[in-house]
C-alpha cells in the first residue's frame, strides 16, 4: 500500500510581522520548520508502515528551498519524496495549489493521502480537503488515530472534535486530514540523516511533469479565483479594567458588563 503524506515548510514564529508597504509576510530571519499538524500526519503514516510496512512518499510543494523539509521526513522514516515546484506555480491559492497537487499525486498513484488539518502560515483548512474533492475520493479529517482494518482495504480514523469523538471507516483511496494532537512526531536518527543526504534523493516535479494531470489555466496565480487583498498582525488587545472588589460586587460588575454588550 502506497501513503502519500503531504507537508509544508512554514515560517516557524507565532509572532508573523507584516510588510506594512506590500502586505506579504516577512519571512527574513524567521527559521523554517515542517508545519506541526503536518508532522502529526507524518508521524500517523510512520506508525503505518512501522506496523504494516507499507510504502512512504513525501510530498510538498513550495520553492528549492522546501527541499530541507523534505530531507528531514526522509531522515524520519519516509521512503521516498517529492518537490513540486516551478515558477508556473507561484502566487497560487489554496484552490490552485490543491489542483497542482492533486495532479502529482496522480501522477506519483497512490493508496492513502495524509494532510495536516491546516497550516500555521495560512489556517484556512482547505488544501486537505480540496485535493480530495479533485480526486474524487473519500476523506476524513480532524484525525486523531488512524488505524488499518485487518483484511480490508480501509482504514479507521478517530476524529476529535472539542465537545466529542468520532470513529469511521473509511476505504481507500482516500485522504485523511490529521489534527496536531494525532502523536508526538519522533526524532530524526544519525543514520536517517546520513540516509537522507547520502543515499536517498528529492525528486523535482516541475509543471512539464506534471502536463497531462494539470492544465495551465488551474495553476499559479492565474488559475486562483482568490487574491489576498491586504494582510495584517492581530490586533493587540488594549489594557483592561481592575476592579478590587467584593464577590457580589464583582457579579454586579460582570452582569452590567454583559448587559451594555447585549449580551443578556
Amino acid at each position: 500500500m502506497k501513503i502519500i503524506v503531504c507537508i509544508k515548510q512554514v515560517p516557524d514564529t507565532n509572532e508573523v510581522r507584516i510588510d506594512p508597504i506590500k502586505g506579504t509576510l516577512i519571512r527574513e530571519g524567521v527559521p523554517s520548520i515542517i508545519n506541526p499538524d503536518d508532522l502529526c500526519g507524518l508521524e500517523a503514516a510512520l506508525a503505518l508502515k512501522d506496523a504494516h510496512g507499507f510504502h512512504i512518499t513525501a510530498l510538498s510543494m513550495g520553492p528549492p528551498q522546501a527541499d530541507v523539509a523534505l530531507r528531514e521526513a526522509l531522515a524520519m522514516g519516509c521512503d521516498a519524496a517529492f518537490l513540486v515546484s516551478d515558477r508556473a506555480f507561484g502566487g497560487a491559492d489554496t484552490w490552485a495549489t490543491s489542483k497542482t497537487l492533486a495532479g502529482a499525486i496522480q501522477k506519483l498513484g497512490f493508496d492513502l493521502i495524509i494532510t495536516g488539518r491546516q497550516a500555521i502560515d495560512g489556517d484556512t483548512a482547505q488544501v486537505g480537503p480540496q485535493i480530495a474533492e479533485h480526486l474524487g475520493i473519500p476523506q476524513a479529517t480532524y484525525a486523531h488515530n488512524v488505524e488499518k482494518v485487518c483484511g480490508e482495504n480501509a482504514f479507521v480514523v478517530e476524529r476529535l472534535f472539542e465537545d466529542c469523538r468520532q470513529k469511521v471507516k473509511v476505504k481507500a483511496p482516500c485522504l485523511i486530514t490529521a489534527i496536531s494532537g494525532a502523536g508526538a512526531p519522533r526524532y530524526m536518527t544519525v543514520a536517517g540523516i546520513v540516509a537522507a543526504y547520502d543515499e536517498k534523493t528529492v525528486d523535482m516535479l516541475t509543471f512539464e511533469d506534471l502536463k497531462g494531470f494539470v492544465d495551465e489555466g488551474d495553476i499559479g496565480l492565474k488559475g486562483s479565483p482568490t487574491q489576498v487583498r491586504k494582510s495584517y498582525p492581530k490586533a493587540a488587545k488594549g489594557q483592561g479594567i481592575v476592579h478590587e472588589v467584593s464577590e457580589d460586587e464583582a457579579v454586579e460588575i460582570i452582569v452590567n458588563k454583559l448587559k451594555e454588550g447585549g449580551l443578556i
